[in-house]
Protein backbone atom coordinates (compact mmCIF):
# COMPACT_ATOMS: atom_id res chain seq x y z
CA UNK A 1 0.00 0.00 0.00
CA UNK A 2 0.96 3.46 -0.92
CA UNK A 3 1.18 6.45 1.79
CA UNK A 4 2.59 9.74 1.75
CA UNK A 5 5.75 8.78 2.96
CA UNK A 6 6.45 6.98 -0.05
CA UNK A 7 8.37 9.24 -2.30
CA UNK A 8 9.29 8.86 -5.96
CA UNK A 9 11.58 10.35 -7.94
CA UNK A 10 11.22 10.20 -11.79
CA UNK A 11 13.64 11.49 -14.41
CA UNK A 12 13.10 12.28 -18.13
CA UNK A 13 14.08 15.12 -20.33
CA UNK A 14 10.43 15.11 -21.80
CA UNK A 15 8.13 17.74 -19.76
CA UNK A 16 5.24 16.36 -20.96
CA UNK A 17 5.89 13.22 -19.49
CA UNK A 18 7.72 14.09 -16.55
CA UNK A 19 3.76 15.81 -15.47
CA UNK A 20 1.76 12.85 -16.72
CA UNK A 21 4.11 10.43 -14.61
CA UNK A 22 3.83 13.49 -11.57
CA UNK A 23 0.23 13.99 -11.82
CA UNK A 24 -0.20 9.85 -11.88
CA UNK A 25 1.53 9.11 -9.20
CA UNK A 26 0.33 11.56 -6.94
CA UNK A 27 -3.31 10.58 -7.77
CA UNK A 28 -1.83 7.48 -6.02
CA UNK A 29 -0.77 9.06 -2.98
CA UNK A 30 2.69 9.37 -3.77
CA UNK A 31 4.91 12.64 -3.29
CA UNK A 32 7.26 12.62 -6.41
CA UNK A 33 10.75 14.77 -7.54
CA UNK A 34 11.14 15.61 -10.98
CA UNK A 35 14.39 15.64 -12.66
CA UNK A 36 15.48 16.25 -16.05
CA UNK A 37 18.66 14.84 -16.68
CA UNK A 38 21.41 12.18 -14.36
CA UNK A 39 22.68 15.37 -12.58
CA UNK A 40 19.67 16.71 -11.41
CA UNK A 41 18.72 13.45 -10.20
CA UNK A 42 22.24 12.36 -8.29
CA UNK A 43 21.91 15.91 -6.89
CA UNK A 44 18.19 14.90 -5.37
CA UNK A 45 19.57 11.54 -4.35
CA UNK A 46 22.58 12.72 -2.29
CA UNK A 47 19.72 14.98 -0.17
CA UNK A 48 16.99 12.87 0.00
CA UNK A 49 16.05 9.44 0.51
CA UNK A 50 13.22 7.76 -2.36
CA UNK A 51 10.91 4.56 -2.10
CA UNK A 52 10.99 4.26 -5.97
CA UNK A 53 12.68 5.60 -8.88
CA UNK A 54 12.09 5.96 -12.43
CA UNK A 55 14.24 6.72 -15.24
CA UNK A 56 14.04 7.15 -19.07
CA UNK A 57 16.56 5.56 -21.05
CA UNK A 58 17.86 8.00 -22.91
CA UNK A 59 18.73 11.48 -21.12
CA UNK A 60 20.77 14.39 -22.04
CA UNK A 61 23.90 13.57 -20.33
CA UNK A 62 23.97 9.99 -20.03
CA UNK A 63 21.33 6.90 -20.16
CA UNK A 64 19.14 4.81 -17.91
CA UNK A 65 21.52 1.91 -17.55
CA UNK A 66 24.27 4.48 -15.78
CA UNK A 67 21.68 5.20 -13.02
CA UNK A 68 20.74 1.82 -12.53
CA UNK A 69 24.44 0.55 -11.59
CA UNK A 70 25.12 3.45 -9.75
CA UNK A 71 21.94 2.82 -7.92
CA UNK A 72 22.47 -1.05 -7.68
CA UNK A 73 25.56 0.01 -6.01
CA UNK A 74 25.05 3.01 -3.20
CA UNK A 75 20.71 3.05 -3.31
CA UNK A 76 20.37 -0.85 -3.47
CA UNK A 77 17.43 -0.64 -1.44
CA UNK A 78 15.31 1.81 -3.75
CA UNK A 79 13.90 -0.29 -6.89
CA UNK A 80 14.26 1.60 -10.58
CA UNK A 81 11.67 1.42 -13.44
CA UNK A 82 13.33 1.88 -16.73
CA UNK A 83 10.94 3.86 -18.99
CA UNK A 84 11.99 3.35 -22.60
CA UNK A 85 10.65 3.91 -26.21
CA UNK A 86 9.58 0.83 -28.66
CA UNK A 87 12.51 -0.23 -30.27
CA UNK A 88 15.00 -0.15 -27.34
CA UNK A 89 13.79 -2.95 -25.53
CA UNK A 90 17.34 -4.47 -26.21
CA UNK A 91 18.82 -1.61 -23.79
CA UNK A 92 15.71 -1.99 -21.38
CA UNK A 93 16.98 -6.04 -20.69
CA UNK A 94 20.46 -4.67 -20.29
CA UNK A 95 18.93 -2.36 -17.64
CA UNK A 96 17.27 -4.95 -16.05
CA UNK A 97 20.24 -7.18 -16.08
CA UNK A 98 22.22 -4.32 -13.90
CA UNK A 99 19.62 -4.54 -11.49
CA UNK A 100 16.29 -3.01 -12.34
CA UNK A 101 13.20 -4.04 -10.95
CA UNK A 102 11.47 -3.84 -14.33
CA UNK A 103 10.59 -1.58 -17.30
CA UNK A 104 7.75 -0.01 -19.05
CA UNK A 105 7.13 0.89 -22.38
CA UNK A 106 6.21 3.90 -24.08
CA UNK A 107 3.47 5.18 -25.01
CA UNK A 108 2.82 4.32 -21.50
CA UNK A 109 -0.51 2.47 -20.48
CA UNK A 110 -1.67 4.27 -17.18
CA UNK A 111 -2.95 1.20 -16.07
CA UNK A 112 -0.36 -0.93 -16.26
CA UNK A 113 2.48 1.34 -15.00
CA UNK A 114 -0.15 1.83 -11.98
CA UNK A 115 -0.07 -2.21 -11.14
CA UNK A 116 3.93 -2.20 -11.69
CA UNK A 117 4.17 0.77 -9.36
CA UNK A 118 2.55 -1.02 -6.76
CA UNK A 119 4.56 -3.93 -7.29
CA UNK A 120 7.65 -2.15 -6.94
CA UNK A 121 6.22 -0.30 -3.74
CA UNK A 122 5.14 -3.91 -1.91
CA UNK A 123 8.55 -5.13 -1.58
CA UNK A 124 9.38 -6.27 1.62
CA UNK A 125 12.63 -3.87 1.37
CA UNK A 126 10.82 -0.58 0.74
CA UNK A 127 7.73 -1.67 3.63
CA UNK A 128 10.76 -2.00 6.39
CA UNK A 129 9.58 -5.52 7.13
CA UNK A 130 11.51 -8.68 7.61
CA UNK A 131 10.33 -11.16 4.64
CA UNK A 132 11.09 -14.91 4.99
CA UNK A 133 13.82 -16.40 3.74
CA UNK A 134 12.50 -17.18 0.08
CA UNK A 135 15.32 -20.07 -0.42
CA UNK A 136 13.90 -21.66 2.91
CA UNK A 137 12.38 -24.71 0.68
CA UNK A 138 15.53 -25.27 -0.83
CA UNK A 139 17.89 -28.10 1.56
CA UNK A 140 21.94 -27.87 1.59
CA UNK A 141 24.74 -25.92 2.66
CA UNK A 142 27.28 -26.89 0.01
CA UNK A 143 28.90 -23.99 -1.47
CA UNK A 144 27.00 -24.29 -5.03
CA UNK A 145 23.35 -23.98 -3.09
CA UNK A 146 24.74 -21.04 -0.93
CA UNK A 147 25.19 -19.19 -3.95
CA UNK A 148 21.88 -20.39 -5.55
CA UNK A 149 19.99 -19.34 -2.53
CA UNK A 150 21.42 -15.69 -2.19
CA UNK A 151 21.09 -15.43 -6.00
CA UNK A 152 17.16 -16.32 -5.29
CA UNK A 153 17.24 -13.80 -2.43
CA UNK A 154 18.29 -11.32 -5.19
CA UNK A 155 16.40 -12.50 -8.09
CA UNK A 156 13.51 -12.14 -5.55
CA UNK A 157 13.59 -8.55 -5.66
CA UNK A 158 13.12 -7.87 -8.79
CA UNK A 159 10.96 -8.44 -11.95
CA UNK A 160 13.26 -9.35 -14.64
CA UNK A 161 12.93 -12.48 -16.40
CA UNK A 162 14.83 -15.84 -15.09
CA UNK A 163 16.25 -18.48 -17.27
CA UNK A 164 16.59 -21.95 -15.18
CA UNK A 165 19.53 -24.17 -16.26
CA UNK A 166 19.66 -27.51 -15.12
CA UNK A 167 19.22 -31.48 -15.12
CA UNK A 168 15.90 -33.01 -14.59
CA UNK A 169 15.48 -33.68 -11.53
CA UNK A 170 17.63 -30.99 -9.90
CA UNK A 171 14.71 -28.72 -9.02
CA UNK A 172 13.88 -26.27 -11.16
CA UNK A 173 10.45 -25.77 -10.21
CA UNK A 174 11.55 -25.57 -6.33
CA UNK A 175 13.87 -22.55 -7.71
CA UNK A 176 11.33 -20.78 -9.25
CA UNK A 177 8.47 -20.80 -6.85
CA UNK A 178 11.36 -19.61 -3.82
CA UNK A 179 11.93 -16.71 -6.19
CA UNK A 180 7.92 -16.33 -6.70
CA UNK A 181 7.58 -16.77 -2.37
CA UNK A 182 10.19 -14.19 -1.89
CA UNK A 183 8.79 -11.66 -4.17
CA UNK A 184 6.09 -8.85 -4.10
CA UNK A 185 3.67 -11.51 -6.20
CA UNK A 186 3.71 -13.41 -3.01
CA UNK A 187 -0.35 -12.79 -2.81
CA UNK A 188 -0.21 -13.44 -6.54
CA UNK A 189 -0.07 -16.97 -7.71
CA UNK A 190 2.58 -19.41 -9.26
CA UNK A 191 1.14 -20.94 -12.25
CA UNK A 192 3.35 -23.90 -13.27
CA UNK A 193 2.97 -25.03 -16.87
CA UNK A 194 4.95 -27.86 -18.65
CA UNK A 195 4.74 -26.70 -21.73
CA UNK A 196 6.15 -30.16 -23.36
CA UNK A 197 2.31 -31.85 -22.01
CA UNK A 198 0.26 -29.20 -24.20
CA UNK A 199 -1.10 -30.35 -26.99
CA UNK A 200 0.03 -27.81 -29.90
CA UNK A 201 -3.37 -27.87 -31.45
CA UNK A 202 -4.53 -26.08 -27.95
CA UNK A 203 -1.52 -24.43 -26.72
CA UNK A 204 -2.78 -20.51 -27.79
CA UNK A 205 -5.92 -21.32 -26.24
CA UNK A 206 -4.26 -22.67 -23.06
CA UNK A 207 -2.15 -19.94 -22.93
CA UNK A 208 -4.19 -16.95 -23.99
CA UNK A 209 -7.71 -18.55 -23.41
CA UNK A 210 -10.35 -18.33 -25.59
CA UNK A 211 -14.33 -17.10 -26.38
CA UNK A 212 -17.32 -18.86 -27.00
CA UNK A 213 -17.61 -20.80 -30.23
CA UNK A 214 -14.34 -18.79 -31.34
CA UNK A 215 -13.56 -22.66 -32.64
CA UNK A 216 -15.27 -26.13 -32.71
CA UNK A 217 -15.93 -27.51 -29.49
CA UNK A 218 -15.57 -23.77 -27.89
CA UNK A 219 -18.85 -24.00 -26.08
CA UNK A 220 -18.29 -21.12 -23.70
CA UNK A 221 -15.41 -18.28 -22.49
CA UNK A 222 -11.95 -19.61 -21.02
CA UNK A 223 -9.40 -18.05 -19.48
CA UNK A 224 -6.30 -18.86 -19.65
CA UNK A 225 -2.98 -19.45 -17.80
CA UNK A 226 -2.09 -16.11 -18.28
CA UNK A 227 -5.12 -14.56 -16.87
CA UNK A 228 -4.55 -16.96 -14.32
CA UNK A 229 -1.12 -15.84 -13.87
CA UNK A 230 -2.08 -12.46 -13.25
CA UNK A 231 -0.08 -10.38 -11.03
CA UNK A 232 1.45 -13.27 -10.14
CA UNK A 233 4.57 -15.49 -11.71
CA UNK A 234 3.81 -18.01 -14.89
CA UNK A 235 6.55 -20.98 -14.76
CA UNK A 236 7.43 -22.20 -18.17
CA UNK A 237 8.68 -25.50 -17.72
CA UNK A 238 10.29 -27.26 -20.36
CA UNK A 239 10.31 -23.74 -22.56
CA UNK A 240 12.30 -25.70 -25.55
CA UNK A 241 9.39 -27.51 -26.23
CA UNK A 242 7.30 -24.65 -27.38
CA UNK A 243 6.60 -24.91 -31.27
CA UNK A 244 8.04 -21.79 -33.45
CA UNK A 245 4.23 -20.49 -34.21
CA UNK A 246 3.50 -20.33 -30.04
CA UNK A 247 7.08 -18.28 -30.00
CA UNK A 248 6.20 -16.11 -32.19
CA UNK A 249 2.91 -15.09 -29.78
CA UNK A 250 5.04 -15.34 -26.54
CA UNK A 251 7.69 -12.99 -27.68
CA UNK A 252 4.92 -10.43 -28.54
CA UNK A 253 3.24 -11.05 -24.92
CA UNK A 254 6.50 -10.46 -23.28
CA UNK A 255 7.03 -7.06 -26.00
CA UNK A 256 2.97 -5.74 -25.31
CA UNK A 257 2.37 -7.30 -21.77
CA UNK A 258 -1.02 -7.70 -23.31
CA UNK A 259 -2.64 -10.83 -24.58
CA UNK A 260 -5.53 -11.72 -27.39
CA UNK A 261 -7.72 -14.28 -26.58
CA UNK A 262 -8.32 -16.71 -29.04
CA UNK A 263 -11.76 -15.40 -31.08
CA UNK A 264 -11.05 -11.82 -29.75
CA UNK A 265 -10.35 -8.49 -31.83
CA UNK A 266 -9.22 -6.78 -28.18
CA UNK A 267 -5.90 -7.35 -26.27
CA UNK A 268 -5.94 -7.47 -22.43
CA UNK A 269 -3.10 -5.64 -20.17
CA UNK A 270 -1.29 -8.66 -17.89
CA UNK A 271 1.10 -8.12 -15.19
CA UNK A 272 2.92 -11.76 -15.03
CA UNK A 273 6.13 -12.49 -14.44
CA UNK A 274 7.89 -14.89 -16.45
CA UNK A 275 9.95 -17.64 -15.07
CA UNK A 276 11.24 -20.12 -17.66
CA UNK A 277 13.13 -23.48 -17.47
CA UNK A 278 14.60 -26.73 -19.31
CA UNK A 279 16.90 -29.68 -19.15
CA UNK A 280 17.96 -29.34 -22.45
CA UNK A 281 20.63 -26.74 -23.91
CA UNK A 282 18.60 -23.54 -25.38
CA UNK A 283 21.52 -21.67 -26.84
CA UNK A 284 22.42 -24.81 -29.03
CA UNK A 285 18.24 -25.29 -29.94
CA UNK A 286 18.98 -21.24 -31.06
CA UNK A 287 21.85 -22.10 -33.23
CA UNK A 288 19.81 -25.35 -34.54
CA UNK A 289 17.27 -23.05 -35.90
CA UNK A 290 14.67 -24.71 -33.26
CA UNK A 291 14.51 -21.63 -30.78
CA UNK A 292 13.75 -18.50 -31.71
CA UNK A 293 17.07 -15.94 -31.01
CA UNK A 294 14.73 -12.82 -29.87
CA UNK A 295 12.72 -15.08 -27.48
CA UNK A 296 15.57 -16.54 -25.67
CA UNK A 297 17.02 -13.11 -25.26
CA UNK A 298 13.71 -11.92 -23.61
CA UNK A 299 13.43 -15.44 -21.39
CA UNK A 300 17.08 -14.46 -20.76
CA UNK A 301 17.72 -11.92 -18.87
CA UNK A 302 18.89 -13.46 -15.82
CA UNK A 303 20.28 -17.30 -16.34
CA UNK A 304 20.43 -19.10 -13.15
CA UNK A 305 22.18 -23.03 -13.36
CA UNK A 306 20.65 -25.20 -10.56
CA UNK A 307 24.06 -27.49 -10.07
CA UNK A 308 23.13 -31.71 -10.52
CA UNK A 309 23.23 -33.62 -7.23
CA UNK A 310 26.98 -34.99 -7.95
CA UNK A 311 28.22 -31.52 -7.80
CA UNK A 312 26.94 -31.14 -3.91
CA UNK A 313 27.51 -34.10 -2.69
CA UNK A 314 27.89 -32.67 0.52
CA UNK A 315 24.21 -32.35 0.14
CA UNK A 316 23.40 -35.48 0.42
CA UNK A 317 22.94 -36.37 4.17
CA UNK A 318 20.60 -33.43 4.89
CA UNK A 319 18.48 -34.57 1.83
CA UNK A 320 18.12 -38.33 2.69
CA UNK A 321 17.39 -36.55 6.45
CA UNK A 322 14.54 -34.17 4.91
CA UNK A 323 13.30 -37.37 2.92
CA UNK A 324 12.96 -39.79 5.76
CA UNK A 325 11.19 -37.03 7.52
CA UNK A 326 8.54 -37.10 5.20
CA UNK A 327 8.43 -40.61 5.57
CA UNK A 328 7.73 -40.49 9.35
CA UNK A 329 4.79 -37.58 8.23
CA UNK A 330 3.35 -39.73 6.00
CA UNK A 331 3.63 -42.91 8.46
CA UNK A 332 6.08 -44.84 7.58
CA UNK A 333 8.78 -44.22 10.19
CA UNK A 334 11.83 -45.97 8.74
CA UNK A 335 15.59 -45.29 8.94
CA UNK A 336 18.94 -46.23 6.90
CA UNK A 337 21.54 -49.35 8.08
CA UNK A 338 24.65 -47.92 8.04
CA UNK A 339 25.95 -49.89 4.54
CA UNK A 340 22.44 -48.21 2.84
CA UNK A 341 23.57 -44.43 4.54
CA UNK A 342 26.91 -45.03 3.13
CA UNK A 343 25.87 -46.52 -0.56
CA UNK A 344 23.43 -43.18 -0.49
CA UNK A 345 26.25 -41.05 0.09
CA UNK A 346 28.67 -43.00 -2.73
CA UNK A 347 26.09 -43.01 -5.56
CA UNK A 348 26.52 -40.88 -8.27
CA UNK A 349 22.69 -39.93 -9.36
CA UNK A 350 21.91 -39.62 -12.38
CA UNK A 351 18.08 -38.63 -11.86
CA UNK A 352 19.35 -36.16 -9.01
CA UNK A 353 16.99 -35.22 -6.13
CA UNK A 354 14.23 -36.51 -7.66
CA UNK A 355 15.46 -40.40 -7.71
CA UNK A 356 17.24 -40.00 -4.08
CA UNK A 357 13.56 -38.99 -3.34
CA UNK A 358 12.39 -41.91 -5.46
CA UNK A 359 14.97 -44.30 -3.64
CA UNK A 360 14.16 -43.61 -0.42
CA UNK A 361 10.32 -43.76 -1.13
CA UNK A 362 10.37 -47.37 -2.81
CA UNK A 363 12.40 -48.68 -0.28
CA UNK A 364 10.36 -47.27 2.86
CA UNK A 365 8.06 -50.24 1.51
CA UNK A 366 10.20 -53.00 0.83
CA UNK A 367 12.19 -52.88 4.06
CA UNK A 368 11.65 -55.26 6.65
CA UNK A 369 11.41 -54.14 10.52
CA UNK A 370 11.42 -50.17 9.74
CA UNK A 371 14.79 -50.40 8.67
CA UNK A 372 16.51 -50.15 4.95
CA UNK A 373 19.15 -51.98 3.58
CA UNK A 374 21.35 -51.86 1.17
CA UNK A 375 19.25 -54.50 -1.23
CA UNK A 376 16.06 -52.71 -0.64
CA UNK A 377 17.50 -49.75 -2.26
CA UNK A 378 18.46 -51.32 -5.34
CA UNK A 379 21.49 -48.62 -6.25
CA UNK A 380 22.74 -51.75 -9.20
CA UNK A 381 19.50 -52.09 -10.89
CA UNK A 382 18.98 -48.16 -10.95
CA UNK A 383 22.36 -47.68 -12.09
CA UNK A 384 21.33 -50.61 -14.99
CA UNK A 385 18.09 -48.62 -15.91
CA UNK A 386 20.00 -45.05 -15.97
CA UNK A 387 22.26 -46.92 -18.58
CA UNK A 388 19.38 -48.33 -20.78
CA UNK A 389 17.21 -44.94 -20.59
CA UNK A 390 19.93 -42.69 -21.80
CA UNK A 391 21.04 -39.21 -20.38
CA UNK A 392 17.29 -37.85 -21.41
CA UNK A 393 15.71 -39.98 -19.28
CA UNK A 394 17.97 -40.30 -16.81
CA UNK A 395 15.65 -38.27 -14.34
CA UNK A 396 12.24 -40.13 -14.34
CA UNK A 397 11.27 -42.06 -11.28
CA UNK A 398 13.16 -45.16 -11.06
CA UNK A 399 9.68 -47.64 -10.88
CA UNK A 400 10.45 -51.39 -9.47
CA UNK A 401 11.83 -53.87 -12.77
CA UNK A 402 9.44 -56.43 -14.05
CA UNK A 403 10.49 -59.09 -11.56
CA UNK A 404 10.02 -57.25 -8.40
CA UNK A 405 6.09 -58.13 -8.39
CA UNK A 406 3.69 -55.26 -7.18
CA UNK A 407 1.98 -58.12 -5.37
CA UNK A 408 5.40 -59.07 -3.26
CA UNK A 409 5.27 -55.63 -1.98
CA UNK A 410 1.61 -55.87 -0.54
CA UNK A 411 2.64 -58.67 0.84
CA UNK A 412 5.39 -57.59 2.64
CA UNK A 413 3.51 -54.73 4.25
CA UNK A 414 0.08 -56.18 4.07
CA UNK A 415 -2.31 -54.24 5.71
CA UNK A 416 -0.40 -54.51 9.21
CA UNK A 417 0.41 -50.89 8.44
CA UNK A 418 -3.38 -49.96 8.43
CA UNK A 419 -3.86 -52.11 11.50
CA UNK A 420 -1.22 -50.11 13.38
CA UNK A 421 -3.02 -47.12 13.03
CA UNK A 422 -1.54 -46.09 9.64
CA UNK A 423 -3.60 -43.89 7.50
CA UNK A 424 -5.48 -46.01 4.91
CA UNK A 425 -5.34 -43.09 2.26
CA UNK A 426 -1.73 -42.79 2.78
CA UNK A 427 -1.43 -46.55 2.32
CA UNK A 428 -3.25 -46.76 -1.06
CA UNK A 429 -1.66 -44.03 -2.42
CA UNK A 430 1.25 -44.99 -2.23
CA UNK A 431 0.41 -48.46 -3.57
CA UNK A 432 -0.94 -46.02 -6.75
CA UNK A 433 2.21 -44.64 -7.32
CA UNK A 434 4.22 -48.24 -7.27
CA UNK A 435 1.67 -49.14 -9.99
CA UNK A 436 2.20 -46.18 -11.84
CA UNK A 437 6.06 -46.32 -11.86
CA UNK A 438 5.86 -49.63 -13.00
CA UNK A 439 3.30 -49.22 -15.90
CA UNK A 440 5.31 -46.04 -16.98
CA UNK A 441 8.22 -47.67 -16.71
CA UNK A 442 7.17 -50.92 -18.71
CA UNK A 443 6.02 -48.31 -21.33
CA UNK A 444 8.98 -46.71 -21.49
CA UNK A 445 7.63 -43.19 -20.30
CA UNK A 446 5.01 -43.34 -22.69
CA UNK A 447 1.98 -42.35 -20.89
CA UNK A 448 -0.64 -43.53 -23.68
CA UNK A 449 0.75 -47.05 -23.36
CA UNK A 450 0.64 -46.70 -20.13
CA UNK A 451 -2.67 -45.57 -19.55
CA UNK A 452 -4.03 -48.87 -21.84
CA UNK A 453 -2.28 -50.85 -19.41
CA UNK A 454 -3.71 -49.91 -16.41
CA UNK A 455 -6.98 -49.26 -17.80
CA UNK A 456 -7.58 -45.75 -17.91
CA UNK A 457 -7.94 -42.56 -20.21
CA UNK A 458 -5.14 -40.65 -20.98
CA UNK A 459 -6.46 -37.69 -18.74
CA UNK A 460 -7.32 -39.77 -16.19
CA UNK A 461 -3.13 -40.68 -15.91
CA UNK A 462 -2.05 -37.16 -16.74
CA UNK A 463 -4.28 -36.25 -13.37
CA UNK A 464 -2.91 -39.04 -11.47
CA UNK A 465 1.03 -38.53 -12.33
CA UNK A 466 0.34 -34.78 -11.47
CA UNK A 467 -1.49 -36.03 -8.08
CA UNK A 468 1.37 -37.71 -6.94
CA UNK A 469 4.18 -35.67 -7.53
CA UNK A 470 5.03 -36.73 -11.44
CA UNK A 471 3.68 -33.81 -13.09
CA UNK A 472 7.44 -31.95 -13.48
CA UNK A 473 8.66 -35.79 -14.91
CA UNK A 474 9.04 -33.45 -18.27
CA UNK A 475 10.13 -35.62 -20.57
CA UNK A 476 7.18 -38.75 -20.34
CA UNK A 477 6.27 -39.49 -24.09
CA UNK A 478 2.38 -38.44 -24.91
CA UNK A 479 2.04 -40.94 -27.25
CA UNK A 480 3.57 -38.78 -30.57
CA UNK A 481 6.64 -41.51 -31.19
Amino acid sequence: MTNQQNRVLVIDDEPDIRELLAITLTRMGLEVTTASNLAQAYAHLDSDEFELCLTDMRLPDGDGIDLVRQMAKSYSATPVIVITAHGSTELAVEAMKSGAFDFVNKPINIKSFRALVLQALSSPVIENTVAPDPARSVIGESDAIKTLKLKIQKLSRSQAPVYIQGESGTGKELVARSIHEGSSRLNGDFVPVNCGAIPSELMESEFFGHKKGSFTGATSDKKGLFHAADGGTLFLDEVADLPLDMQVKLLRVIQEKAIRQVGSQKEEVVDVRLISATHKNLQQLVEEGQFRQDLFYRLNVIELNVPPLRARKGDVALLIKHFLKREEEAGQAVSLSKPAHESLLDYSYPGNIRELQNLIERASVMCEDGIISVDDLRLQAANERGKDIGSADEARPKSVNKEDSIFMELNKRSLKQVLEGASLDDYLERIEKLLLEKAVSESRWNKTVSAKKLGISFRSIRYRLKKLGFDDVDDLDDGAN
